[in-house]
């Protein structure tokens, strides 16, 4: 059984149960950047019920992170990062911070770019962050 484009379901006795619970955590595993396999190997991670390995998780690879981590604050803000007022960047900064953004190379540049704001206004979010914490 195909389930989409991202898991293979054809092992005999794949019960339809474990079937309805793959589609269920397909929307989390994408939303991490990562994708269902039915056979894994080196570094993925095995989903296990009932005491089986039914799929396995591949993890995302680093090379579009930093678009990933940007494309998911818009679609939770609900506009381009560009078309954000100060308060929503701020609040966008933060979220990408706690997600990592920032420890990925030429983050400031990318993120400073797709906001419309120079890198002097990007830090001082970001330091604003370091003083409240």
């Amino acid at each position: 059984m195909v389930l989409g484009h991202w898991v293979t379901v054809d092992r005999v006795g794949q019960a339809a149960s474990d079937v309805d619970f793959l589609r269920s955590v397909r929307p989390i595993v994408e939303f991490l950047g990562g994708e269902l396999v039915a056979d894994g190997g080196n570094g993925e991670f095995p989903i296990e019920r009932n005491g089986s390995v039914i799929a396995h998780v591949r993890n995302a690879e680093l090379h579009g992170a930093l678009e990933r981590l940007i494309e998911t604050v818009e679609r939770e803000a609900g506009e381009e990062l560009g078309a954000m007022s100060r308060s929503q960047k701020q609040v966008a900064v933060r979220t990408l911070d706690e997600q990592g953004a920032f420890l990925l190379r030429g983050a400031v540049d990318r993120i400073a770019r797709a906001m419309g704001v120079s890198r002097v206004t990007l830090y001082s979010y970001l330091n604003a962050l370091e003083r409240r914490a």
